[in-house]
């Protein structure tokens, strides 16, 4: 799954960032929201959450890595590794699998599709992008590049 591990690789460089004020790991964008280091521990939490279902495969148990940037940056690697041991042969058929799982408190039964573009997928990103968004309020000299490894702005151009 080349997307997801394309941008756990940028959530490992946004963490790497956060060397000497690691600090903006524990901030929020609000007060009842996740830290930035939850954010990108859910994040990293989704890839396998969605991966081996699809995959026909239990879901590994959470190694708890810890919440600062050399834990999360191990949990990133620890997901990566585990996603690498995926071949494409093990996604045959994953279209049309069911998957049935839990999505906050809801139960829901979904197509293979329908559950990595309607809910893995988004969910992803969603966690990707607010840990973006709260370092980026902490002034972590980030932009869209740094996201998504792909855009190239000056330096300091910011949207």
């Amino acid at each position: 799954m080349p997307v997801f591990d394309h941008y756990l690789l940028q959530l490992a460089r946004l963490v790497d960032q956060t060397a000497g004020r690691e600090q903006v790991l524990q901030a929020r964008l609000v007060p009842d929201m996740f830290s930035a280091a939850q954010q990108v521990a859910t994040a990293a939490g989704f890839v396998l959450r969605v991966a081996c279902p699809l995959a026909g495969r239990a879901v590994p148990a959470d190694v708890d890595h810890g919440m600062d940037r050399i834990g999360l940056g191990r949990r990133i690697a620890a997901v990566r590794q585990g996603l690498a041991a995926l071949s494409p042969a093990d996604f045959d058929g994953a279209e049309t699998r069911i998957i049935r799982h839990r999505a906050g408190f809801a139960e829901l039964e979904q197509s293979g599709a329908d559950f990595l573009h309607l809910f893995g997928m988004p969910n992803f990103m969603f966690h990707a992008a607010m840990a973006f968004a709260v370092l980026r309020r902490e002034g972590l000299e980030i932009g869209k590049a740094d996201f998504d490894g792909l855009h190239d702005y000056p330096h300091g151009f910011r949207f």
